[in-house]
């Protein structure tokens, strides 16, 4: 049997920058370097097939990266990190660096473990001839049980808004007790959601069949793990016991208090519903010269009861709540062109200039929030409104409940815009 003949020896520093990003691909087929893109990250064993690959590609001295291993402790942790350290050898100018690890040990919550595992990246330097360089440390991405941490790593995962410090410091102000008012006119440019919280079981399926069957008065963004208050897909570190302004608590379908805490009555079985709400397009009316009188006046919203009828499910029934806005009879057009593109936040309005035509008794006197002046020239417009679970809860006399208090929203760090 002819015995094979030896692979060629690569220099992998006399390639050009084309044959280099060509050459890794072809010996790891999941790391594709891009022109412009971050530098990819390797685990031990595909710097054992690069090393095999390529003689010369060795790894400096440095410190290891820290990456989340349920498997080992952060005291063993810190014994793996001088026993990996010793066996990092490099005598080549070139090499990858080894990732610090020391600001994600800094960010890590003690009750998490982790592991060790040295990560190395390569950076082709314009006009070096290739080498692979050592670059900036950077943090390596982990993979955290906690439902706060910042990677979100399944696909289709949401595009945070590029200024979400402004969301997350008014949550601050929120949970810190600073701020307890409605948040109509409140971070424009932020999708603004209303919630609903029942217990796990009968009801709280019941309450996703009737958001899945009435998108237009509840538009459904997000649901919680069962027992969860954080709502990973729309607002990182946030938690919905306390971030919220002012919460409602029913009981056989009455309200029995209003708080501005709702940790106590949270339940641990609990399934939180996030709802969106028309609050996320008043940036974008503002951006269009159409006026919120509600904010103007420094009021909540208004509110209405309607003979809208919404498609039952199991032990839920009940009608639509809208919610009105005064607009210049000139801008009812943009105004409608706006908020339909807004399909994630009840869309389009149900009635324009008629409060009759839906059952509205008195256009003066709403259910829920402040009567708002309108002016000669301006059309009262309805939308359907998130609090809508709340008149269906009461009338279907669901046993316990916690919602949002009207007009009382939870701001995301999700853009308004989304999806659109």
């Amino acid at each position: 049997m002819a015995s094979s003949s030896p692979s060629p020896i690569i220099q992998y520093d006399q390639l050009s920058k084309q044959e280099q990003g060509d050459l890794i691909r072809d010996i790891l087929p999941q790391c594709q370097p891009q022109e412009g893109s971050p530098p990819p990250t390797f685990t031990n064993s595909q710097l054992a097939e690069l090393k095999s690959a390529l003689p010369g590609f060795q790894v400096k001295k440095g410190d290891a990266a820290l990456v989340e291993n349920d498997g080992i402790s952060s005291q063993s942790a810190s014994t793996s990190t001088s026993t990996k350290e010793e066996k990092s050898v490099s005598s080549h100018s070139g090499a990858a660096s080894i990732i610090s690890g020391e600001g994600a040990a800094e960010q890590k919550s003690s009750k998490h473990n982790v592991g060790i595992t040295d990560v190395a990246f390569f950076q082709p330097q314009d006009g070096s001839g290739g080498d692979l360089v050592g670059a900036e440390p950077v943090q390596a991405e982990t993979h955290s049980a906690n439902p706060n941490d910042d990677s979100l790593e399944w696909h289709g995962a949401p595009r945070f808004h590029k200024e979400a410090h402004l969301a997350r410091a008014f949550r601050e102000q929120v949970r810190s007790g600073e701020f307890r008012g409605p948040t109509n006119g409140i971070c424009p440019g932020f999708m603004q959601c209303n919630l609903v919280v029942l217990p796990e079981g009968k009801h709280a399926f019941d309450f996703l069949l009737f958001c899945q069957r009435n998108p237009k008065a509840c538009p459904l963004v997000e649901v919680c793990d069962v027992g969860s208050p954080h709502p990973r897909g729309l607002a990182l570190g946030s938690d919905l016991r306390t971030d919220v302004p002012k919460y409602a608590i029913y009981r056989n379908g009455k309200l029995e208090e209003e708080v501005h805490d709702a940790t106590e009555h949270w339940p641990e079985n609990s399934v939180a519903f996030l709802i969106g709400c028309s609050f996320s397009y008043d940036g974008a009316l503002l951006g269009a010269d159409i006026p919120l009188r509600s904010a103007e006046q420094g009021k909540n919203v208004p509110m209405y009861n309607t003979s809208l009828k919404c498609r039952s499910s199991g032990s839920l029934s009940g009608n639509m709540v809208v919610s009105m806005k005064p607009i210049p009879a000139l801008k009812v057009s943009k105004h409608i062109e706006i908020t339909s593109k807004y399909t994630h936040a009840h869309g389009g309005p149900v009635s324009v200039g008629s409060a009759e035509a839906i059952g509205v008794r008195d256009i003066d006197n709403p259910e829920w929030g402040d009567a708002v002046q309108i002016r000669p020239d301006e059309v009262p417009i309805f939308h359907a409104c998130g609090v809508t679970p709340q008149s269906i809860l009461m009338q279907s006399k669901v046993p316990f409940a916690i919602t949002h208090s009207a007009g009382h929203m939870f701001v995301t760090d999700v853009p308004s815009d989304m999806g659109l």
